[in-house]
């Protein structure tokens, strides 16, 4: 928490924070000069001026008009060279992550809440196993255990050749081939271990500003999944001040490094526990159908170990998490050190015991997989089934309508992660399958010669068509909706800009663009859509597979010939469709990272992926938000308490809940010396529906209350920002918009060339832009000298206000 620093008299300085949006930008774009030095920060995430602004302190006049711009550029943070696209195979862990904090907002209700996240990290616990049981389909049970096991397999792979049967070799006895092959998944779980612990350490452990502790809360703010025990926070009911610190005030919000500690060392065990089970299950099976007691016993007491050391990852998941009200420093030193030691023990151990020589031991059929993954889908879907009963309740103690599908948008979300873990695993497993059987296709019986991966597998991706043409209805509803709503806002367009001699062309436009940045709002009964269609072909497809115990192609033979090549062409195109689209999503990933129109175009749904801590999974991509709001909140507090001088701190896009949530971390005392200016701004728009409990109407108004100052500017164009819809009372409205966009419909003496529709972007070319700007900063030189002539009259360091 940065230090709390008396508001001193205003000496005239004023500085403007710039924090960019969605794609980042360049200090040079952002402050209109090629010449710029970097202030404070490092190449990941800087501070820049100007270079003749350097020391513009020292001369206040020169800058009387205007304050000194400074740039936070924080693109590095989420961007960068191609490889990084390798994040976007963790996109299930970071969707599972977002479910943990989109619950909505129910003061009082503790346990609920508690509940609620203890949920979600049950889910996120199931997509590292389900990572790690896919890996270990594809190395141990494809590769190592049906192809090399089958001469007419191993001998088209001269790769497979040491562990083939055909040859006869040490390392042909089917457990040593098994672990032999449980170097991949292993290695698999230890990329991730390594990938968390690097990148906690490069974004996330920047610890805030040292200094005094912070104030206490003078509002009853709704308890947090995070509290820690004997912290309990205020009764519900409790007297509402002027000024609400939200979760995202406390001072250790930002800073999760015990929970994530704790996080990735159970998922790291469990990782290990499922290699282990993989390989030294098979030689269980085999000892305890071999009759003899000797090894049947050391297989059930490395079985019973299995499920000890599981039963204690699950525990630890299930503690509750971090503590949100200090900087909490502490580490679970046993639970970080000996759970994933002693989880790779055991996998040593399987592999020892895997290894010993088994002369009639062969490898016939397939690993037991298919248990695995159905008991996988059964547990994922009653998960979120619980998640979605927990959310309704939570939300029928406080509904507000603008929060997304009632309450269920977290649940909708984790049904979303298990749908693209299962997707992604899936079509790994289908296309590794296709490749190792040559010709045959696998699960068909026709020339086949391997089994192939388990029907589950088969049938998930046999819904895939089916989804896709039911999500064919409500698309084209959404379609013929915004033609309907684009040729309903044309006589408005014209009737705005007093145009008397319209052009229909140039109305089309603007009428279109507006109607099309709508379809963000509609977003949330498409995502529920998907997901309730999801759950219930999901359940269809473990049905299917439990009922036949056949692929689908081979399940309806015997029925109509229409439904019989339903079938096989639903299972052939699914199975194309997600191998395809996996190879799709990864090159689009990497272009993303290196092309910035592309990164523009999914950049916001990654930016806000990526903004929340990793409070449910710790594998997901880091957070970025632990390092970007310490920097500008230490930033403000430094400054204002340097200088005495008025700061507005100017937020675009994703740089405005950025913005917002660094001003919600500073203490009363400096919060008082900073204007809030966002445009285009998704604070309410996406964050205020999806994430209700952090940036609902409570927080906001809020906000609204405990800064002097704050201006929003939106436009009808821009798809991402919009307004905040505070209700204003005796306060200053924080709404102005829409904005015209395009700033004059034609040409004009000032204007003579055509003016582009900004949309979302280039705000600052409003000449509102800079009129708001020395409005807020008006505001803060009339209000500072008063505060601080109350503080000398014997006040306690706090506003009145």
């Amino acid at each position: 928490m940065p230090p709390a620093i008396p508001p001193p008299q205003s000496t005239g300085a004023a500085l403007e924070l710039l924090v960019h949006g969605v794609g980042g930008t360049t200090p040079e774009a952002m402050l209109r000069d090629p010449r710029t030095t970097r202030v404070t920060g490092d190449a990941t995430a800087a501070i820049y001026r100007r270079t003749e602004d350097i020391a513009a302190e020292q001369d206040p006049e020169r800058h009387r008009d205007e304050p000194v711009a400074e740039a936070y550029c924080w693109s590095n943070l989420t961007s960068g060279n191609g490889s990084r696209a390798l994040w976007l195979l963790l996109l299930p862990f970071m969707v599972v992550n977002l479910a943990h904090w989109m619950r909505p907002s129910a003061p009082g209700r503790t346990r609920a809440i508690r509940l609620y996240g203890l949920l979600v990290r049950l889910v996120a616990l199931s997509l590292t196993v389900l990572l790690t049981a896919a890996a270990c389909e594809v190395a141990l049970d494809l590769a190592a255990w049906q192809c090399a096991g089958t001469p007419e397999c191993s001998g088209r792979r001269s790769w497979l050749g040491f562990l083939s049967t055909a040859q006869g070799g040490w390392w042909s006895q089917p457990g040593r081939r098994l672990v032999v092959a449980a170097l991949v998944p292993a290695a698999l779980v230890g990329l991730l271990w390594y990938l968390s612990n690097r990148t906690w350490s490069a974004y996330e452990s920047q610890r805030p500003l040292s200094g005094a502790e912070p104030e206490e809360d003078r509002t009853a703010t709704e308890p947090t999944e995070a509290d820690t025990p004997g912290q309990e926070p205020a009764p519900a009911g409790t007297a509402v001040p002027p000024v609400v610190r939200p979760a995202l005030g406390r001072p250790g919000f930002w800073y999760g490094r015990r929970l994530v500690a704790r996080l990735r060392a159970a998922h790291t065990a469990a990782g290990f526990l499922t290699v282990a089970a993989s390989v030294g299950g098979a030689a269980a099976r085999h000892d305890r159908a071999g009759g003899s007691p000797v090894s049947g016993t050391l297989g059930g007491l490395f079985e019973a170990a299995l499920v000890a050391c599981g039963l204690v990852v699950v525990l630890v998941v299930c503690r509750r998490g971090r503590s949100e009200r200090r900087v909490d420093n502490r580490i679970d030193r046993a639970v970080v050190t000996f759970l994933p030691a002693t989880a790779l023990a055991l996998l040593l151990v399987a592999a020892v015991y895997a290894s010993w020589s088994r002369p009639g031991w062969v490898s016939d059929g397939v690993l037991p997989g298919e248990v695995t993954f159905r008991v996988l889908a059964i547990g994922q879907g009653a998960l979120v089934v619980a998640l979605a009963a927990v959310a309704l309740s939570l939300y029928a103690r406080n509904p507000e309508p603008r929060t997304s599908l009632h309450g269920l948008g977290g649940p909708a979300v984790a049904m979303l992660a298990c749908a693209l873990g299962g997707v992604m695993t899936g079509g790994v497993a289908q296309r590794v399958a296709d490749w190792l059987d040559g010709s045959g296709t696998p699960g068909m019986g026709r020339g086949s010669v391997i089994e192939g991966p388990p029907v589950l597998l088969s049938w998930q991706a046999s819904v895939i068509p089916v989804l896709l043409l039911l999500l064919l209805v409500p698309v084209l509803a959404l379609i013929v909706r915004t033609v309907r709503n684009a040729r309903r806002t044309g006589p408005a367009v014209e009737a705005e800009y007093g145009e008397k001699r319209p052009d229909p062309e140039r109305t089309r436009r603007i009428a279109r663009t507006r109607a099309t940045a709508a379809l963000t709002d509609s977003a949330p009964r498409l995502l529920g859509a998907l997901s309730g269609a999801t759950l219930l072909l999901g359940a269809g497809a473990v049905a299917g597979s439990w009922a036949t115990g056949q692929v689908p192609g081979l399940a309806m033979d015997g029925a109509s010939p229409v439904i019989e090549s339903m079938a096989e062409a639903a299972q052939s195109t699914g199975s194309w469709m997600i191998g395809v689209g996996f190879i799709l999503f990864v090159t689009w990933g990497r272009r993303a990272y290196r092309d910035v129109s592309a990164r523009r175009t999914i950049g916001i749904l990654w930016d806000v992926g990526t903004f929340w801590p990793r409070a449910a999974h710790p594998f997901a991509p880091p957070c970025y938000a632990e390092r970007a709001v310490p920097d500008l909140s230490s930033r403000m507090s430094a400054w204002t308490g340097r200088t005495r001088g008025r700061l507005v701190i100017s937020g675009h896009s994703q740089g405005s809940v950025l913005a917002a949530s660094a001003v919600w971390q500073l203490p009363d005392a400096t919060r008082r010396r900073v204007a809030l200016l966002t445009y285009g701004s998704p604070i309410e728009r996406l964050y205020g529906r999806w994430f209700p409990a952090y940036f609902g109407p409570v927080a906001l108004e809020g906000l609204h209350r405990s800064v002097h100052c704050w201006r929003n500017l939106w436009r009808a164009t821009d798809p991402i920002g919009g307004p905040v819809r505070i209700e204003e009372g005796a306060r200053q409205e924080v709404d102005r918009g829409p904005l015209k966009d395009p700033l004059v419909y034609g040409r004009t003496a000032e204007l003579p060339l055509p003016e582009p529709i900004l949309g979302h972007s280039d705000y600052q070319a409003d000449p509102v832009f800079a009129q708001e700007r020395a409005a807020l900063l008006q505001q803060l030189d009339a209000v500072l000298p008063r505060q601080a002539d109350a503080e000398v009259q014997g006040s306690s360091g706090r506003s009145s206000g």
